[in-house]
């Protein structure tokens, strides 16, 4: 692995544990895609830090769980801004 891949896969671990962020928001926050953001924790923070992968999985399964209660809330927002009652 690249050292600068190693660099990156640390930075978005730490910033997932951190600040909780879904992938989606990690991928926007260091400007690569959600496959790349997927590939780097599932796979390659596995090989440089274990421990650390099993932390950061917690935290996206958690987000998962969640991501139902997310979309409603998008859609209801969604609405509102659009003046229509449901």
């Amino acid at each position: 692995m690249k050292d600068y891949m190693r660099v990156r896969v640390i930075e978005i671990a730490k910033y997932i544990l951190e600040t909780k962020a879904t992938v989606r928001k990690a991928a926007k926050v260091f400007g690569v895609s959600k496959s790349t953001v997927h590939k780097d924790i599932t796979e390659r923070l596995r090989k440089i830090n274990s421990q650390m992968a099993d932390e950061v999985k917690k935290v996206l399964e958690f987000n998962k769980s969640e991501r139902h209660i997310r979309g409603g809330q998008a859609t209801k927002r969604k609405y509102q801004s659009q003046d229509i009652t449901l």
